[in-house]
Formats: structure tokens, sequence, C-alpha cells
């Protein structure tokens, strides 16, 4: 229940120390819309592992505490700002990003807002922008995955993950994932051909033997994996594309692309690029509204918990322990 017109329940981080100083609050101001902006009320919020990088500090440009969490969320417009052209009507369901998502209201960039496709609950919505987006661009305009291809995908059971699988299988690969082995049923269901641990020591070699080498990897492990997805790629003609690091960064050389992991290596963070490439962040939106009307992209199906468990879910998102979306809502 909110306190006054005024004021709202939110999540509000007090440090970089990470989850733990993630605290519930009931009095947070609420926002504005500012030019440009729509005032959303939050149906539900996604999680996603930025937000835990943004707890400790460790998410490039991200917020400084104390802060109002979160970014993504879908809900209905209740104020628009000055300086929209042609604005969507007030009543409006969107999915969009924006600061302070882990509350019951949030300022949204108009620009960058999307209709709730038809028949779909804002819950249903959460993914559309960043995990179906980033699995989109990873294969298709960086990736240029082809059928037939063999595609491996790290951390399959996530949401970018699950994305990627079903996508993958979709345009005509052949999917090599990893997940932990309580995930492997999950990922198997959406049609992976092989499903391994990724903690297995024979990893390469085990998916060398599977596909005689990888087209296209999607890599967003970091550190524990990044080895075995630049050896197992194809020489030259192999493509990593890497958007995560949830188990710490890693580093490549000029001299391991020269003389060790001749592969193309390439980097995408899908804010970044909505902004410097828009015009090809349209034909990704275009491409999944299309992949929506074809039942290809279904409604989503997050786990959806109440705000006060912000915090717990976070950091089973950070041990590992999630599978999927997961959404808070922040009128429970």
């Amino acid at each position: 229940m909110e306190i006054n017109e005024q004021s709202m329940r939110a999540l509000v981080q007090r440090s970089h120390r990470g989850p733990e100083d993630l605290t519930l609050t009931t009095d947070q101001r609420r926002p504005a819309p500012g030019p440009g902006e729509y005032l959303v009320r939050v149906g539900a919020a996604g999680v996603n592992f930025a937000d835990v990088m943004q707890t400790r500090g460790t998410y490039g440009g991200g917020p400084q505490a104390p802060y109002v969490a979160g970014f993504e969320a879908a809900g209905e417009i209740v104020g628009v700002g000055p300086g929209i052209a042609n604005p969507l009507a007030v009543g409006s369901h969107v999915i969009g990003t924006g600061p302070g998502a882990f509350a019951q209201y949030m300022t949204m960039p108009a620009a960058g807002a999307l209709p709730v496709p038809s028949g779909w609950s804002d819950a249903e919505a959460l993914g559309l922008l960043l995990n179906w987006a980033t699995a989109l661009a990873a294969l298709r305009p960086l990736g240029e995955v082809r059928a037939g291809d063999a595609v491996l995908v790290h951390a399959a059971a996530g949401g970018v993950g699950q994305a990627a699988v079903r996508l993958a299988r979709h345009y005509g690969a052949r999917v090599i994932a990893t997940a932990s082995p309580a995930k492997h049923a999950a990922v198997e269901a959406l049609g992976a051909h092989a499903v391994l641990d990724r903690t297995r020591p024979d990893l390469a070699a085990e998916i060398t033997r599977l596909t005689g080498g990888v087209d296209l990897v999607l890599e967003s492990v970091g550190r524990a994996t990044f080895r075995v997805s630049l050896s197992v790629a194809k020489p030259f003609t192999g493509r990593v594309v890497v958007f995560g690091a949830a188990s710490g960064d890693a580093s490549l050389t000029t001299h391991d692309l020269v003389f060790t992991h001749r592969v193309q290596v390439k980097g995408l963070h899908i804010g970044a690029l909505a902004t410097a490439a828009p015009s090809l962040h349209r034909s990704l939106l275009a491409e999944l509204d299309a992949l929506v009307a074809q039942g290809v992209y279904p409604p989503g199906t997050p786990r959806v918990h109440p705000l006060a468990e912000g915090p717990a879910v976070l950091r089973e998102l950070a041990a590992g322990n999630t599978r999927g979306k997961h959404a808070l809502d922040p009128w429970r």
C-alpha cells in the first residue's frame, strides 16, 4: 500500500556491498516524468544479472549508491512528459528500461518504450527489450547464424540463454548448451541437442567431439568459460559474441588472436547498440515483433516475487541458482 499520493514502495541500494544492502522502503518519493519520458505504474520489474553487478558497483556506467534499484519494467503509462512526438496514450501498457524499476512507479524514456504485445500481461512481456533482443542480436547481425551451424550457448538456463536456444533452433542451428546439471532437463526441453556441465574438465574436448568445431559461441559467463569458447570456435570462421561475464572478466591479447585463437570476437551490449546503431536496433525489434506473431517468441513465464524478496532473488541469481526469467511485483 502507498503511504500517500507522493510516496511509494521501492527497493533502495544503500551501498556497493551487494544485495545485502538492498532495502525496502515505503516512503520513497514518486518520480515525475521529465522531457521525453513516460511515468509508468510498474506492473512487473525484470531481474537481470546486471542488477547484481550494479549492487556491487561493477557495472560499467551504473548508478552510484544510494539509488532505487532495477532498470527493466513493464506497466501502465500514467503520465506523459513534454516533448514526445506521437506519445502513446495514458493507460497504454509498455515494456522498457529506465532507472528505478524496482518500485511502484518509474520514469521511462519514451523513445525506447514498446507496447506490451496484445493479449500479454506486463510480466509476460519482460525480457523483450533485454533478453530476447540480446539473444537475437548475438545470433543474427553479430553472429551471422545460418541453418546447419553449430552454436554453443553458455548459461543456457538463464533469461538470455533460453531465448538464444529457442532462436538458434528456429534458425536451423544445432545447439550445444552449458548449464548446471539440475537445469539440463529444462534446456533440453527447449530443443538443445546436447547439454553439458560447464565445470567438467574435458568440456572443450567434448564440445569439439560433438561438433568438430563451433561456428558461433554466445559467451556470457566470462572467466570460467572464455578460454573454452575461444578454443572450440572454428579457426578464422568461428565467431564468439561476448555479452556478459557472470564469473568475472577474462582477458584476450593480440598475441592470442594471432598465434593461438584465430577467431572473430565481437562485443555486445544491447543498450549501447540501441544508442550507437539505432537502425540496426529497430530492425531487431521488427524481427522480434514478427517472431511474436509467428509464435516463435511465446509470452514469457517469469517467476514473479513480492518486492521485498528482491534482495534474496539477487543473491540466488548471483550464486547461479536460478533458471529462466525472474521478476518483482512492487504491489505485493
